[in-house]
């Protein structure tokens, strides 16, 4: 069964934009002091490797090749994100990060819709457990600058934050994948049960 164009290019740029996210994780972590934030970041780090390695198993099981455009630009990306993060304060890298990862939950509950229009739902359980994952990190990055002065003028600019975000999972209350109506970017319904 052949794949749509969408979801080829969605399963490519988040294998590619994984290792972004690690390289950029690194350099986060190696900026923050607390050792307490070092440890948290390394661990999402962690979780972004395993998505890559997750997302890369359901690559080769559809034979989808990895896009080479895609690894030299997600690479670039990460460790400019990573150097950056020793020149533009605290906040800037846990406010984009956040945003960032709002953004992830979508595509992945995205993809998962993609494959079951195809009737294919062998990959509805990782892709439902990354994209908690991913709002895990939202949650937590949120928190750490939830009371920061700079958050309601970057919520207003970049339309994320304490008042706003990409998706509407309720991490405190989560039901189970096939009673949840998640609402993405656009107002795009990602899963319809």
């Amino acid at each position: 069964m052949e794949l749509q164009p969408e979801l080829i290019d969605l399963l490519r740029k988040a294998y590619s934009a994984e290792k972004a996210a690690a390289f950029a994780y690194i350099g986060h972590a190696a900026s923050v002091k607390d050792p307490e934030e070092k440890k948290a970041i390394h661990q999402i780090e962690q979780d972004e490797w395993i998505h890559r390695k997750e997302v890369l198993e359901m690559m080769n099981q559809h034979h989808i090749q990895v896009s080479k455009w895609f690894e030299l630009k997600f690479h670039l990306i990460g460790k400019s994100i990573a150097f950056s993060c020793h020149i533009i304060g605290w906040f800037m890298p846990f406010y984009f990060a956040g945003q960032l990862e709002s953004g992830n939950v979508c595509e992945y509950f995205i993809m998962k819709n993609l494959f079951n229009e195809l009737g294919i739902t062998r990959h509805d359980d990782i892709l439902y457990a990354m994209g908690i994952k991913e709002k895990e990190h939202e949650v937590y990055f949120l928190e750490r600058i939830k009371n920061s002065k700079l958050l309601p003028l970057f919520e207003k600019i970049f339309k994320w934050g304490k008042n706003l975000s990409y998706n509407n999972v309720d991490i405190e209350n989560q039901l189970p994948i096939e009673n949840q109506g998640y609402i993405a970017k656009n107002n795009r319904t990602v899963i319809d049960h």
